[in-house]
């Protein structure tokens, strides 16, 4: 490890013959199918090529050839772990489509569930972050608390991972009664565990020194290679879909008050609170990445305890989900919805004939967010290898569809 980034010239007293090496796919940091071939002259990557694999479900493909609720079963296997947030991207761009609105309270229902997904996803991409740098109790941690947010989801709609639960028209169902209930214990316990986290990684030496001024991405860089999510914002770039993206998804969030975890002066929102950028850390690199992730749970917090008595006042139901059969509108749409991993966008296309969608197609934030893997470990060291591909928090079915 060093703290060295692509830009430093690092001197090698001792010259090796240059070397192919493969990377993964069973590194904890690949998730399951990523290879990557490094180029290395001794301990100095000089080349990283990745090899993103096949997970063979051609999701899109098979997008045109079932119905719109039909194909929401296929949406939660593109990022398996951030499924209801799948499902809602891909709701709201078939209501989109069909220009249709929705009850008061299916819409603080969606608010809730989702950034209960969000806050999963983020404690799973902590831990793992944690295995990749060599420490195992942060895991452990991370999905202790994960697996309290999955009995709530699984209490919504009876499944754990693959949810099908958000789906064009509404939920599939309303939220169990004593289910705010439950889900208020669970934050009232969870938000106070959160400091240990902070101990664990954010303050810890051995992490700091692990990440801190390691894979430095600057603002520009990220905005060239289309990164979205916390690995944009983790450069300093100031953009959320929820509070900028398109009026049907960012009306959603209307009325919710919550900040957009940022750094700005050379703090964030919340460093008062929890522990404030080390001296060591530079904007852009894998400490500020993981950071973003770690603030972003306090705001998913916020506004889940929002969601909850909006919910509580709301009028209407919970939603009419289109039937299977519902024929769909001529013209094209596309709608993109900030996930736990960044933006991602689902286009439709109907030629009004019939039920079943003539295009379907999705941009995921991962493989943009894979592109700029190439770029970050050139000159560096194998060892910071892992640090920068974790950071980057990649979930490869997004990537192949």
């Amino acid at each position: 490890m060093s703290n060295t980034n692509h830009s430093d010239i690092i001197e090698l007293d001792v010259r090796t013959d240059e070397m192919l090496v493969n990377m993964g796919p069973q590194h904890p940091s690949t998730h399951g199918v990523l290879r990557l071939v490094l180029r290395t002259d001794g301990e100095v990557v000089s080349e990283v090529v990745p090899h993103i694999g096949y997970l063979h479900r051609c999701a899109e493909k098979i997008g045109e050839n079932l119905t719109p609720r039909q194909f929401v079963p296929y949406t939660d296997r593109m990022d398996y772990l951030a499924g209801m947030n799948m499902n809602l991207g891909w709701s709201l761009a078939v209501e989109k489509l069909l220009n249709y609105d929705l009850p008061e309270k299916v819409r603080h229902t969606r608010v809730i569930i989702a950034e209960l997904n969000r806050i999963a996803s983020h404690l799973v991409g902590m831990g793992t972050y944690g295995l990749d740098l060599g420490t195992f109790s942060p895991f452990l941690y991370a999905f202790r608390e994960r697996e309290k947010i999955l009995d709530l989801l699984e209490w919504v709609c009876g499944a754990r991972l693959t949810y099908s639960y958000i789906t064009p028209g509404g939920v599939t169902a309303d939220l169990p009664s004593d289910w705010i209930d439950k889900c208020r214990q669970f934050l009232d316990q969870f938000e106070p565990q959160i400091p240990d986290y902070h101990t664990l990684l954010t303050t810890n030496a051995i992490f700091i020194k692990r990440t801190a001024g390691i894979g430095i991405m600057s603002a520009d860089m990220a905005i060239a290679y289309g990164c979205s999510g916390p690995v944009l914002r983790g450069s300093g770039v100031d953009h959320d879909l929820r509070r900028d993206g398109e009026p049907r998804y960012r009306s959603m969030y209307k009325g919710y008050d919550f900040e957009v975890i940022v750094e700005k002066n050379g703090s964030y929102p919340n460093d008062q609170v929890y522990p404030a950028v080390p001296e060591e850390a530079i904007l852009g690199d894998c400490w500020h990445r993981f950071y973003v992730r770690m603030l972003e749970v306090i705001q998913a917090i916020k506004l889940i305890r929002q969601g909850m008595d909006f919910y509580q006042e709301a009028s209407g139901d919970w939603g009419t989900p289109i039937k299977l059969s519902a024929k769909l509108p001529q013209g094209e749409t596309y709608l993109e919805t900030e996930c736990p991993r960044g933006q991602m966008g689902f286009y439709v296309v109907s030629d009004g004939g019939d039920s079943i969608p003539r295009r379907a197609r999705a941009r995921s934030s991962c493989f943009s967010n894979l592109s700029v893997v190439e770029e970050l470990c050139r000159g560096g060291l194998i060892a910071d290898i892992p640090a920068i591909v974790g950071s980057l928090d990649i979930v490869m079915g997004e990537i192949d569809r």
